[in-house]
């Protein structure tokens, strides 16, 4: 189960799988457990990479070589954990490693680690020619005809051309990109698509295009994947239910005389506990009132500065009437921070208007599929509430995402608003622990009005939120 969630991008899925089996794999003298074990140990390894998270990575890929009992599994481990090395700039430690995965017999596996030894040894050394070497693990592909590994060493091959030919370099991502599209490798193709968007400037939204719509079919592909398993896991759990239910007839019983006895002795407390309840209630009423407010002030005020601050420094030719007016909107707003929303004729505007605002030649923000009709039966509290918090995200990608393009794509249905954002920046390291006042902030904002907000790593690095909103909801 958890390899098969691999090959089908559910990740952490897949670890958290491989976890369970890991549990039932405890006798380590046994040759088809430690066989298991390793394979186990190898999927997460493979998995935290594409996460990128390399240091679980490492620490997985060792524990597979410590239990791997058939030395061409073993040598495959080698060439895993030097390849994720390299990715960490550990380059001797690497090269090692590498160096081991080279006595397979096997012909793919000796051209992947030698493709690998090479990129190494160029990443540590720029002035090192690992030509030789690369052109011989492509040869060696193609004569297996591997067209999976075959893109692997075109994709290396782009890569050491990068800051030496990039005439090569663009037609090895090409190259890249022709034959993972005959293999109908998703992740291939985007790989190579974001070579060619960086190299190829003149075709740069032709090519974006592309790798925008594949990276959505990836995305919706991906998150099936991770349902697969439900009714599996379903299953076992309502056995366990059962039988726990069963055991636990009896206990209930006593338990229910407990609770009464219980009951009885927290009464004698109950009115005491009451009045002082009443009064924190009040005291809560009027903090939550404040942090509200507070709240205002920040998206209204400080997010609508920045946000003025960044067309002004986008749109050096702004007139002074476009930001007297600007000025006298924030203020209007400010104003009226206490007051009820009162919808404006020009919003669908002002909406896609401070979108755009985000764009320079630095960094691209790109919306897609955005239509005035797209706020038709959206209530004017709820759009005011989507344009804070689609600002605060903006916000945070020119602050902290350092991220070269975003999009900001538009989809409507009879039953949701989906809004789905996306960009190649920095992400975010841990989701849970790494979420700042801003993520709070917004996702309070969803919750407010019955939508629900989800945020995730890009597979391909940067940052994915998706916001949805029911359009027939008792919240709207």
């Amino acid at each position: 189960m958890a390899i098969i969630q691999h090959y089908n991008g559910d990740y952490y899925g897949s670890i958290e799988t491989s976890l369970e089996a890991n549990k039932f794999l405890k006798n380590t003298q046994d040759s088809i457990i430690k066989l298991t074990l390793a394979a186990s140990y190898n999927n997460m390894g493979i998995c935290s990479s594409y996460l990128y998270e390399f240091d679980n990575s490492v620490k997985f890929y060792k524990e597979a070589i410590k239990y791997a009992n058939i030395p061409e599994n073993k040598y495959t481990y080698y060439n895993n954990l030097g390849n994720v090395l390299t990715t960490i700039e550990k380059y001797p430690e690497a090269k090692k490693n590498l160096k081991q995965a080279l006595n397979t017999k096997n012909k793919i596996s000796y051209a992947r680690a030698l493709n690998n030894l090479a990129r190494a040894k160029f990443n540590e050394n720029p002035q090192y020619d690992a030509l030789p070497e690369l052109y011989q693990a492509l040869k060696i592909r193609q004569e297996e005809k591997n067209p999976y590994e075959e893109n692997s060493s075109y994709a290396t091959l782009s890569n050491y051309f990068l800051k030496r030919d990039s005439t090569k370099a663009l037609d090895y991502a090409k190259k890249m990109l022709e034959v993972s599209t005959k293999n109908d490798s998703k992740e291939d193709q985007i790989q190579a698509l974001q070579k060619i968007i960086n190299l190829d400037k003149k075709n740069y939204f032709r090519y974006f295009g592309r790798f925008q719509t594949l990276n959505d079919s990836l995305q919706i592909a991906k998150s099936k994947a991770k349902n697969q398993f439900a009714v599996v896991r379903y299953d076992v759990e309502q056995k366990n239910a059962e039988n726990q239910i069963l055991k636990n007839k009896s206990f209930k019983q006593n338990i229910g005389l407990a609770a009464l006895a219980l009951a009885l002795i927290g009464g004698a407390f109950y009115y005491k506990k009451r009045k002082k309840r009443l009064q924190q209630e009040k005291e809560l009423e009027v903090k939550n009132t404040q942090l509200k407010m507070s709240k205002k002030v920040h998206d209204v005020v400080a997010n609508g500065l920045y946000h003025m601050m960044i067309d002004v420094q986008n749109n050096p030719e702004m007139d002074k009437t476009r930001i007297l007016n600007d000025i006298e909107k924030m203020y209007e707003e400010s104003r009226d921070i206490s007051h009820e929303n009162i919808a404006e004729k020009d919003f669908a505007q002002r909406f896609i208007n401070m979108i755009t605002s985000y764009s320079s030649e630095e960094q691209r923000v790109l919306p897609v599929s955005y239509k005035e009709s797209i706020w038709e039966n959206i209530p004017y509290n709820t759009q005011l509430e989507l344009y804070y918090i689609i600002r605060e995200i903006l916000v945070n990608m020119k602050k902290h995402s350092k991220a070269k393009r975003a999009s900001v794509k538009f989809e409507k249905n009879d039953i949701n608003l989906i809004i789905r954002y996306t960009d190649n920046g920095v992400g975010i390291g841990d989701l849970n622990q790494q979420k700042g006042t801003g993520i709070h902030n917004t996702e309070n904002r969803i919750e407010s009005i019955g939508g629900d907000i989800t945020f995730e790593k890009n597979p391909t690095g940067g940052l994915i939120i998706e916001i949805t909103i029911p359009i027939q909801s008792k919240y709207v």
